[in-house]
């Protein structure tokens, strides 16, 4: 599966910023990994939001600002 969003348990294809996939087995698994690890943290910063009476929608909202604000690494 090539979606970028792609939900837990279905393969994804990462891709080097020229489009080739990315073959190397513990690059993916570290990439796989670390994005366990943020959803996993993201699911357990909604459910205290929610549970503390906040609207799921602006969590939400934020998480994704918060993506959006990320410094990028290493430019050239």
């Amino acid at each position: 599966m090539t979606d970028q969003n792609a939900k837990p348990g279905l393969k994804r294809v990462w891709r080097a910023p020229d489009g080739t996939p990315v073959a190397c087995v513990e690059k993916l698994k570290i990439l796989e990994e670390n994005i366990d690890e943020i959803r996993d943290q993201c699911q357990e910063a909604l459910e205290d939001a929610v549970l503390m009476g906040c609207d799921e929608a602006q969590l939400r909202a934020v998480l994704h600002e918060v993506i959006d604000a990320l410094d990028k690494p290493f430019q050239k």
